[in-house]
């Protein structure tokens, strides 16, 4: 078995595991709070699938990259739903029931809606070269992967919440053990091509993520809380998700290395802003402190 069969396998078996842990510690209430606000979830739908998407276009047309680093970045942009989303946003002081509510719904939509727009987008910059997913495949790998055991944990959750509590804290740990292994696995696998990134690129990767943050607060609702709620939700990307399709359509190529990169450099750089901008709301408002008891 090659490398990258190993990296897709241990990615996926990441992603499973990862989505049932994560709904395990969400309440339907969460999701159905998120479901019951219509114009909320276009907005997030727009900011997320649209936004994101228009950005991540431009700037790669501006910057020019091969058309495998395109690809990276444009499976990146066309996954939302991240799990680091409701917890910077309660760094950050704002509406965690309402992130978590976004995340779940985003993650969900994203198992059918991501490649169906990735497809799309790839024509864009393919450049004469052959990027092309098989966006069928994409959404039962990422219905199976993604939705049902993200689906399995929040039932679990509902019906027997202390079986869930028993596991939950077992299964965050794996996760982070899983993952690290995924980043490790790639790290080395893909060394030469992320030493070699050169400095211009994180100034890309910097304009998206601020745009996405800008594009997220904008369309996000009344009040600070939730439109940090929205930028969060927006700029956090789902590398886990991009990483499935990435290592599962262009396997050892610098598709993957790129969707890395962005990956570890978008988390680093929010998870600063949400610490930077926790500390400017100072202490948290009724709203935050709220969510945050009921998230514990």
């Amino acid at each position: 078995m090659g490398t990258d069969r190993l990296i897709n396998i241990l990615v996926t078996v990441t992603l499973i595991e990862m989505m049932a842990a994560i709904g395990m510690g969400v309440r339907i209430a969460d999701v159905t709070q998120a479901a019951r606000k219509p114009a909320l979830l276009a907005r997030a739908a727009i900011a997320n699938y649209a936004c994101v998407s228009v950005v991540t276009v431009s700037l790669l047309l501006w910057f020019g990259p091969p058309p495998m680093i395109a690809a990276g970045f444009l499976i990146i942009a066309v996954c939302p739903g991240a799990a680091y989303g409701p917890p910077f946003t309660a760094i950050a002081k704002g509406n965690v029931a309402a992130a978590v509510g976004l995340m779940v719904i985003l993650a969900g939509s994203s198992a059918i809606c991501a490649p169906l727009l990735l497809r799309s987008l790839l024509l864009l910059m393919a450049n004469g070269q052959t990027l092309r997913v098989d966006a069928l495949k994409m959404v039962v790998t990422l219905f199976i992967s993604q939705l049902l055991p993200l689906s399995w944990g929040i039932c679990l959750r509902e019906c027997r919440p202390a079986l869930a509590d028993k596991f939950k804290r077992p299964a965050d740990r794996v996760s982070v053990i899983l993952n690290l292994c995924v980043l490790g696995f790639i790290v080395v696998a893909h060394f030469q091509t992320l030493v070699a990134i050169p400095a211009r690129a994180f100034i890309g990767m910097l304009a998206l993520v601020l745009a996405s943050i800008v594009a997220g607060w904008l369309l996000g609702e009344t009040g600070s809380e939730n439109r940090k709620t929205m930028g969060f939700s927006t700029s956090v990307r789902n590398v886990a998700v991009g990483l499935v399709i990435a290592t599962a359509s262009f396997p050892g190529t610098p598709a993957v290395t790129a969707a890395l990169a962005y990956g570890l450099f978008q988390t680093i750089f929010l998870a600063l802003v949400a610490l930077a901008w926790g500390q400017l709301t100072g202490t948290a408002s009724p709203v935050a402190s709220e969510t945050m008891q009921v998230q514990r």
